[in-house]
């Protein structure tokens, strides 16, 4: 029996470091707004390798601006935890940002600021 293991971990030993190098722990976020065919608002990030990418490939305004949100808020309007960070991308321009961990995208064509389930935050 010992023999028979020691044969099972030789034979998948290469087999866990392709799929390593596959990317598994690639994560992907893709934001579209379209109207009529034209897109108002695109934008995709893409985690890899500990650096998120995010690019701004449409927006009609001309920048894409993100707010970026724990994953414990995960959608909720009453989320009491502060944004990790907000900032702005121009069409056509990436911004690359290392070390981002636990987080939900959400994304707009203006600069207003965004609750966690990502929709306008109500002026008090």
């Amino acid at each position: 029996m010992p023999r028979l293991i020691e044969i099972v971990r030789l034979l998948l030993s290469p087999l866990l470091v392709i799929l390593s190098a596959c990317g598994i722990n690639d994560t992907s976020y893709s934001n579209r707004i379209a109207t009529n065919g034209h897109d108002v608002l695109y934008s995709k990030a893409q985690v890899k390798d500990g650096v998120t990418r995010f690019e701004c490939k449409a927006s009609d305004s001309g920048n894409c601006h993100y707010t970026l949100y724990p994953d414990a808020c995960a959608g909720k309007a009453d989320c009491a935890l502060a944004p990790l960070q907000r900032f702005s991308v121009a069409r056509g321009q990436t911004r690359e940002i290392a070390g981002l961990q636990g987080f939900r995208v959400c994304v707009g064509t203006d600069d207003k600021p965004m609750g966690a389930d990502c929709q306008p935050v109500a002026k008090r």
